[in-house]
């Protein structure tokens, strides 16, 4: 079956064009990445998500946390998260090949009031990542969802079907539990993602943590002690992290000049600014830029 899905995903990336980069598919949650090479890690925002290795390995960092896994693994992010990913194994003859699919936490939610016996709720703090196995059941639905490519026709039939079955074998299996924690109301994951999107949405205006706590219905102490338990950061950290990132969007994609892209991701100094960026980024904004330009697609 392993081989089977390798080669269906290998079909549909050479009828794209081929070469190497991110695919989109006829399902709007579901991408394929291929690189012929290692990569230097690459920072960006991952959203709630299941992400499949088929060839190859990758390591992402949250925080100060690092994540590894391979080929017949997948990592499964349960919260919007700054992070830094690399490819870590990749080549000419044996590229990496790797396939996100964004949750539908209300398609989620759903599945799990109808299984008559729900996952135990994992009560213990932790980093809302994991890595599992990909066994043949998984799999099995992982393939039907490349070969629907084939039929963009059936896509909006078909595959509200197919990822409803992969919810109920991950919600079924040996973390449950903590996929159960990515849509309960009331839970520590649930309170620390109003404050997150809170984060997301105003990043450029100062936020207290009393602010995001109260939002949380948490103590401020409690609430952060159960962020950096959840994201492997402060609220603080988390917040600079995705101003640094929405910062390089403008410089790369809007044509914003450093000045400007500081100003407005709400940094009153460039100087400031540039070396936090450095920091992050290990080169300033300047050079940051002319490297993306000169970088693989």
């Amino acid at each position: 079956m392993w081989s089977t899905l390798v080669a269906e995903v290998k079909a549909y990336v050479d009828a794209q064009g081929g070469g190497q980069g991110l695919f989109e598919t006829p399902m709007d949650s579901v991408k394929i990445i291929r690189s012929f090479q290692e990569m230097m890690p690459h920072r960006m925002v991952y959203r709630p998500s299941l992400c499949i290795v088929l060839q190859g390995a990758k390591q992402i960092l949250f925080g100060e946390d690092s994540v590894d896994y391979g080929a017949m693994q997948c990592l499964v992010v349960s919260m919007e998260l700054p992070a830094s990913g690399r490819i870590a194994k990749a080549s000419a003859t044996e590229p990496y090949i790797g396939i996100t699919i964004d949750f539908d936490l209300a398609m989620m939610r759903d599945v799990i009031e109808q299984m008559e016996t729900k996952p135990a709720l994992d009560a213990t703090p932790g980093p809302c990542v994991f890595v599992t196995q990909v066994d043949d059941t998984l799999g099995e639905c992982i393939l039907r969802l490349i070969r629907l490519t084939r039929r963009p026709d059936a896509v909006p039939i078909l595959h509200p079907s197919v990822m409803r079955e992969i919810y109920y074998w991950l919600l079924s299996g040996a973390h449950g539990g903590e996929m159960r924690k990515l849509v309960m109301p009331g839970t520590h994951i649930d309170r620390v993602a109003k404050a997150i999107q809170l984060l997301r949405l105003d990043f450029a205006r100062t936020l207290r943590v009393e602010q995001l706590a109260a939002l949380a219905s948490m103590s401020p102490s409690s609430f952060h002690q159960h962020f950096k338990a959840l994201t492997s950061m402060t609220p603080l950290q988390f917040q600079k992290q995705l101003r640094l990132l929405e910062a390089r969007r403008l410089m790369a994609t809007d044509a914003v000049n450093v000045a400007d892209a500081a100003y407005q991701v709400g940094y009153e100094s460039t100087s400031q600014f540039s070396r936090e960026y450095s920091r992050m980024f290990g080169v300033p904004p300047k050079r940051s830029m002319m490297k993306l330009k000169t970088a693989p697609a």
